[in-house]
């Protein structure tokens, strides 16, 4: 997996939802606090989703095979989409089920301080975590607001440790809240409404991945500066005189597929438009080094039939 598929950010992730998902249920065996068993699961489904996000990565590497002539760089999009499911299964509806049934048979918080403690700690880790994931997103957001980035972004990993982390530390607030109002309180219902909240937000963060791994997944065009620079690296001025029409679209999260129908001259020769296709692709290539698959049709162009052709 490339630097841009966050792969420090993954890392970091899995040690964080590992040492915090221990420490949760720990915490919940000695206070039997709902909200800390479904904090312990959400943190251990996001352990595993970790690691699906590196199984993904690494799957990716394989060459192509007649079988799969334009590689295996979706398998990133369908894992990313896996953790999707599982953030929805695992992590959102167990806190849903099981903030329901602490609100319907309420019980104190014993040992306070273990929840509490445990909350505490979580917190700083999951900051560390996500601090990691923001630093590695600044280096190829650019000017993108952090909305644009997770909708606009091709590689899966870093918009989804981000929206997990996003969503753990504002789970752990809820979670804090909750213990905190059953504590003041005395009644364990809060337990269980913090536990629902946690389920809530789960839930929401899963259906905005599915939604955007499924764009991914159903193949998404280059972004509009790549398309840009592909259709100004395209004509020469010379044998290639304009481009005709264009379809981009990402192989994988690093590797682009570029077709066009150019147009080039009446009485150009067979070789010289040859030569000018090769230069062409040459030109695409050290403008948008991911355009790794490029075909490109030389054709006469005609107003009438380019305007007709049009979708």
């Amino acid at each position: 997996m490339s630097a841009s598929g966050g792969t420090r950010a993954i890392v970091a992730a899995l040690a964080a939802n590992l040492a915090i998902a221990v420490a949760k249920f720990v915490a919940f065996i000695f206070s039997g606090s709902s909200s800390m068993l479904a904090e312990s699961v959400h943190s251990l489904a996001d352990s595993g989703n970790q690691g699906l996000l590196l199984l993904g990565g690494k799957k990716a590497q394989r060459e192509a095979t007649p079988q799969h002539p334009f590689g295996y760089g979706r398998e990133r999009y369908i894992y990313a989409f896996l953790v999707s499911i599982v953030l929805f299964t695992v992590g959102g509806m167990f806190a849903i089920y099981e903030g329901i049934e602490k609100i319907k048979e309420p019980h104190p918080i014993e040992a306070w301080y273990w929840p509490v403690g445990v909350l505490v700690f979580a917190i700083v880790a999951e900051g560390f975590s996500f601090r990691t994931a923001i630093k590695e997103s600044n280096e190829i957001r650019g000017g993108l607001s952090w909305g644009q980035f997770i909708k606009r972004a091709k590689a899966p990993e870093l918009p989804v440790v981000l929206l997990e982390d996003f969503g753990a530390l504002v789970g752990l607030v809820l979670a804090l809240g909750g213990v905190g109002l059953a504590l003041a309180t005395g009644d364990g219902v809060w337990d269980g409404i913090g536990t629902l909240c946690i389920g809530v937000l789960l839930i929401v963060i899963a259906i905005v991945l599915a939604a955007e791994t499924k764009s991914l997944l159903l193949g998404e065009a280059a972004g509009t500066e790549d398309v840009e620079k592909i259709k100004t690296a395209l004509v020469d001025g010379d044998v290639v005189t304009r481009v005709i029409h264009m379809r981009t679209l990402h192989l994988g999260p690093e590797e682009l597929l570029v077709a066009a129908k150019i147009a080039v001259q009446h009485d150009d020769t067979a070789t010289e438009v040859a030569d000018a296709i090769n230069a062409a692709e040459a030109r695409i290539r050290a403008a948008v080094p991911i355009a790794r698959v490029i075909y490109l049709e030389p054709d006469i162009y005609h107003a009438e039939t380019d305007t007709a052709a049009k979708p």
